[in-house]
């Protein structure tokens, strides 16, 4: 990797400060959901204390708009880390003042704070030159480990590495280096499998693939403004018709590009949108009072198939609406056959993990991107600002 990592500067004695992404699911207790995000940030955490280091570590969570929201405090992510490293972790009130200082200058070398959401104040979002100075006077040495921000330029992402030696910890140089293998020269065949709900947020990522995959898959909501394009009723599925053109134009370009695009041959559908509704499996067009939940099982073999021969798989999106128990199916199989391929498997995309989560097969994808959008602006070719404002080698 071109960028410099935490294996390449001396961090011993040195007080680090690391921005992580602890942007996790909370329930109405306050209890983390998924700690998955947390979990992919221990090693690099883990590395920095066996360095006979200070650790600070700070996050955003959720959206509080630069205004204090007691919902969105870091203490329950807080406790979660402690109980995940079985050590203390102290938790701020807030990111920054002298009573934040003070904390910093008493810390003893194995100490970890964690800094309150950052997001609080406004100048985060806004990468405010002084609220980035005075984060990195916290610290000797700034460490980028959150790749699910990485896309935007902010203060603890972008401004911060102005004033501190900034490298990557280890979750952002595996998410560099697994998506990388997708952004170029991927090996063949490359199947990308894209999910979700809306065309809208996935046509640029989209387009981009169409220029290096083998064979695209198309499923979930989004697969129904590409069925109606090709020709089918959708009866009352999700339709996007503001993007049945750019649905209309890449079904084209696949064709002129020779790429094997499948989008859903059958459909699991239901009068309502609930998991007990009544529902059938439907091959083709889909009738006027049912909407398409899931892919249905021709779709699902035929997606089992094409896995068979991959080198290298990406997933982002579930391929219908697998929280509900009936609609599940299409989602969880292909889940459990991603883990019966010889590909390098990538799976991106919060719901995504979450289903590989409840089907218990985590460990056997390769590599779990963290990233979200990042990720999906990084296979654009996009250049991420957190990215190019480390140091190089």
């Amino acid at each position: 990797m071109e960028k410099k990592t935490i294996k390449d500067v001396d961090l011993k004695g040195k007080t680090v400060i690391v921005r992580v992404d602890f942007n996790v699911p909370l329930d109405d207790k306050l209890n983390v959901t998924d700690n998955t995000r947390i979990k992919a940030a221990l090693p690099t955490i883990k590395y920095i204390l066996d360095q006979n280091a200070k650790l600070i570590l700070m996050s955003h969570l959720g959206r509080p708009q630069g205004k204090v929201v007691d919902s969105l405090k870091m203490l329950p992510v807080g406790k979660e880390l402690s109980r995940l490293l079985n050590k203390e972790v102290e938790v701020c009130n807030d990111c920054l003042g002298k009573n934040i200082k003070n904390k910093v200058i008493n810390m003893k070398i194995g100490d970890i704070l964690l800094l309150e959401n950052l997001r609080f104040h406004p100048e985060e979002r806004e990468n405010d030159a002084q609220f980035s100075k005075d984060l990195a006077s916290l610290a000797d040495v700034y460490v980028n480990d959150a790749f699910g921000t990485a896309h935007r330029a902010h203060a603890s992402t972008e401004g911060i590495t102005k004033y501190l030696p900034a490298v990557a910890g280890f979750l952002m140089e595996k998410e560099l280096e697994y998506l990388g293998k997708i952004r170029s020269n991927p090996a063949k065949p490359f199947i990308a499998i894209v999910g979700g709900s809306k065309v809208s947020s996935k046509i640029s990522v989209l387009e981009a693939l169409l220029e290096k995959v083998d064979v695209l898959i198309i499923a979930g909501g989004l697969a129904y403004t590409f069925c109606k394009a090709e020709g089918w009723d959708i009866g009352n599925s999700i339709f996007e018709d503001s993007f049945f053109d750019a649905a209309e134009h890449l079904i084209e370009k696949a064709k002129k590009l020779k790429i094997d695009l499948i989008i859903p041959v059958d459909h699991v559908v239901a009068d309502k949108f609930s998991n007990d509704a009544n529902s059938k499996v439907v091959v083709g067009n889909i009738p006027t009072g049912f909407m398409g939940m899931d892919i249905g099982p021709k779709t699902i073999e035929l997606i089992k198939i094409r896995l068979k021969e991959a080198k290298i798989v990406l997933w982002n999106g579930p391929l219908g609406v697998f929280e509900m128990e009936t609609f599940s199916k299409g989602t969880f199989e292909i889940a459990k056959t991603l883990t019966e391929v010889k590909a390098i498997t990538i799976v991106g995309g919060g719901d995504v993990v979450a289903a590989i989560n409840k089907v218990g097969v985590t460990d056997k994808i390769t590599h779990i991107s963290t990233g979200g959008g990042a990720s999906i602006e990084f296979i654009e070719g996009k250049k991420l600002p957190g990215v190019e404002a480390l140091n190089n080698k």
